[in-house]
Formats: structure tokens, C-alpha cells, sequence
């Protein structure tokens, strides 16, 4: 019953709307009207000047037959008009039983068709619901929303390989302790997470033990599923460790960068506390600079400077450092990787990357096309510099790479 009163009540409101579409118009005859009274007035008046003999007899004809003129005209620019109206079946019939017959049609199918009384479904766990306005996706919020998920699920491995992937992209790319202590927890809650995996070869590589991650990944590798969306990520990282440090890796084109320190160097270097770790380092870094200057040629002494001044976080000397071994001979692909990321981890958040910076970028996405670095700063460079359609190719396509519950995804998106 309900059905049939709506119905009724919007049939009666386009009703209402539609009287003024199937009224008549009378404006043009009201118009033509007006206009041969001005005209008869016209020819009055110089009717009245040519009996006063103040207009010749021969200027009055003039007048009189253009004034004549127009009324004709305007008499059947009139008739046109009416009856064009008067023929316009749109005008007069096909609007208004358009408006009436669609609601019409539409009540007559949801009647056929819907439930009318069928109540409302009730809400289904984990459907998605209608989301508030969003508000902006920052890292620190991302960290705040990964700690607060920590917090109320401290026993969760996903929610703690999220805060540790949130503290590292706060770090630009850094894993920190903090980070890699929450990818620690994930692992041993989980030990077949693969994000947690990575990030934890990513610290050990970025602490200086290259061959510990190559290792760790290796595993990983071994364990993934042959179609796991992360391998091509995963090996491209794999191969760049590995050649930077001189690891030999089966199936992968080696380095001629020089032998890196042994194991057992290694071992003695980190016996060490680490204001005497960083002086040491220091030490040998600015020592092979020094011999650098006496012999600029070496280029592979330049790849290990740079390498060298990564580890320490001077990111501007290893720039330099890459620079001046690309002028001696073009860097492969996997240089560029690290070349690049010595340019990006100078930017400030939120800051786009320098031209020489996308310079870089450029060279690494050409030979590397799904290179996640390169997807996402070239994405970032053509959004500062209004070309947002560039911007959203790249970015597109490193969310295809990402994982789905990759934190950096809502900014993606977002953006």
C-alpha cells in the first residue's frame, strides 16, 4: 500500500512541474501585437507631419513604405513562430509522457521485480562499509595507526611486520633497531613472513653484512611459492647486494669491484663497541678517499668510496663517489639502484627529487622497469611537477608490486 501512495504523491508532483510545458504559448502573438502598434503610431505620425508640411511629400512615401516593410516582416516572423509551436509534438506531448512514463516504468519494475517488503540486510562481518572522508595518509600517522595496532594486538605477527615496515619508511627506507626488533618479533611469531624476511636482510645489508642478508634472502627465495608477487622484487635486491659486496651468487654476472673484508673481519669489526666500529670505519673511508685523489682512474676504488660512504649515512660524498665512477665507465644497473638511493635518501619528506636525482632514476627505470625505487620517485617527480598522469602510470604499476597490506599502499592510492 505504502508503494502505491509514493507512486501517487510523485505522480502528482511531475504533474505539477509539467503544466507550464502543456500551456499554449501566447507570447508571440502578445509580441506581434506590441510591434504593429508602434508601427501604426509611426505611420500616424508621419501622416500628421506631411498634412503640416513639415516632411516632403516624397521623404513621407519613403518612411511609409519602410515602416510597412517591417510590419509585414514582423508579421510573419510571427506566423512562423506560432506555427512552429503549434506543430511541435517534442514541445507539447513527447517531454511531458517522457517524465511521467519513467517513474512510472520504474515503480512498475521494482514492483515486478523488488521486495518491497523485504527488510533491510543486516551488516556482514568484514564487508567493506561506507568510509568517512579521508583524511590526509602521512607517514607519522601511518606509525600511530601501526602502533595502536601493536598495541592491541601484541601477539599479532602481521600487526608487528607492519609497525616495522611503518618505522622504516618514516626512517626513508632506513630499518632501524626499533623497526627491525618488531620484524624480529613477526618472524619468530611467523617465521614464513616474507615481508618481515626481507627487512631483516635489508638491515643486516645496510649494516654492513651483506653476506648474512644475501644469505637470508636466498632462504626466502627458496621457500616462496614459484608465483609469490615479491620474487622479481626480491631477487633484483638479491642481485645487488650481492655484486656490490663481490658475493658470489650462482646464476648471477659478478662484479669487479674488489674482494669486500672476510667473514672473520667482519667478526672482529663487530667485537668492537660502536663508537669504535664508526671511528674505525671512518678511518679506512677517508683513507681511501685520500688515495683516491693520487689515483682518480680507479674505478672500482670509487664503487667501494661510495659503497663505503652509504654505510655511513653521507649520502652527498657517495653521490659524488658514484658520479666520478660513471664518468669513467657507465654503472650497471644494479649501481644505479644504489646510486639512486644515495640521491633519494637526501630528500626531505615530502620534497621531489633533484634533476640530477631523476637523471638516475631515469637511466634505472630504463633498464629496469618494474624498479620499485624508480616507479616510486619518478612517479613523485612528475606529480611536483604537475604531470599527474605520469605520476599515476608509476605509481599504478608499483601498486600492482606491492603487497596488499603494504602500508606505503594507502599513500599510493590516496595520491
Amino acid at each position: 500500500m505504502l508503494e502505491f501512495v509514493l507512486a501517487l504523491l510523485a505522480t502528482a508532483t511531475v504533474g505539477a512541474l509539467l503544466i507550464p510545458l502543456l500551456r499554449a504559448p501566447r507570447r508571440s502573438a502578445a509580441r506581434l501585437d506590441g510591434e504593429l502598434a508602434i508601427y501604426r503610431d509611426q505611420l500616424d505620425e508621419i501622416e500628421r507631419e506631411r498634412t503640416a508640411g513639415t516632411i516632403a511629400e516624397r521623404d513621407a512615401d519613403a518612411a511609409r513604405l519602410e515602416i510597412e516593410r517591417r510590419a509585414l516582416a514582423a508579421a510573419d516572423q510571427s506566423a512562423n513562430r506560432l506555427t512552429s509551436q503549434a506543430d511541435s509534438l517534442l514541445h507539447k506531448v513527447l517531454a511531458p509522457a517522457l517524465a511521467l512514463a519513467i517513474p512510472l516504468l520504474a515503480l512498475g519494475l521494482y514492483l515486478h521485480m523488488g521486495r518491497p517488503g523485504l527488510p533491510a540486510a543486516p551488516t556482514i562481518a568484514g564487508a567493506p562499509r561506507p568510509s568517512a572522508p579521508a583524511e590526509p595518509m602521512d607517514i607519522a600517522r601511518l606509525v600511530r595507526m601501526a602502533q595502536d595496532r601493536v598495541t592491541a594486538q601484541p601477539n599479532d605477527a602481521e600487526a608487528q611486520s607492519a609497525l616495522g615496515e611503518a618505522l622504516t619508511l618514516e626512517a626513508d627506507g632506513t630499518v632501524t633497531a626499533a623497526a627491525a626488533a618488531a620484524f624480529r618479533k613477526a618472524v619468530a611469531m611467523q617465521p614464513g613472513d616474507a615481508r618481515a624476511v626481507y627487512y631483516l636482510g635489508l638491515h643486516e645489508a645496510q649494516s654492513g653484512d651483506s653476506r648474512a642478508a644475501v644469505e637470508r634472502w636466498r632462504a626466502l627465495e627458496a621457500s616462496s611459492p614459484p608465483d609469490a608477487p615479491y620474487l622479481p622484487m626480491l631477487r633484483s635486491e638479491i642481485t645487488r647486494v650481492a655484486r656490490a659486496a663481490n658475493i658470489e651468487v650462482p646464476g648471477a654476472p659478478q662484479s669487479t669491484t674488489p674482494p669486500q673484508p672476510s667473514r672473520e673481519q667482519q667478526d672482529a669489526m663487530a667485537a668492537l663497541t660502536p663508537e669504535q666500529r664508526q671511528q674505525a670505519i671512518r678511518g679506512m673511508v677517508e683513507g681511501l678517499a685520500a688515495r683516491l685523489k693520487d689515483n682518480p682512474q680507479d674505478r672500482a676504488g670509487w664503487l667501494r668510496l661510495a659503497n663505503a660512504w652509504k654505510v655511513l649515512g653521507e649520502n652527498a660524498n657517495a653521490v659524488d663517489a658514484y658520479a666520478r665512477a660513471d664518468t669513467l665507465a657507465p654503472v650497471d644497473a644494479r649501481l644505479l639502484a644504489d646510486w639512486a638511493e644515495a640521491h633519494v635518501r637526501q630528500l626531505k619528506p615530502g620534497e621531489a627529487p633533484s634533476p640530477a636525482a631523476v637523471a638516475v632514476l631515469q637511466r634505472l627505470e630504463k633498464a629496469e622497469p618494474r624498479n620499485g625505487l624508480a616507479l616510486f620517485y619518478l612517479g613523485a617527480a612528475a606529480f611536483a611537477a604537475g604531470d599527474k598522469k605520469a605520476a599515476a602510470e608509476r605509481w599504478k604499476t608499483l601498486l600492482a608490486m606491492l603487497p596488499a597490506d603494504a602500508p606505503i599502499r594507502a599513500m599510493l592510492e590516496e595520491r
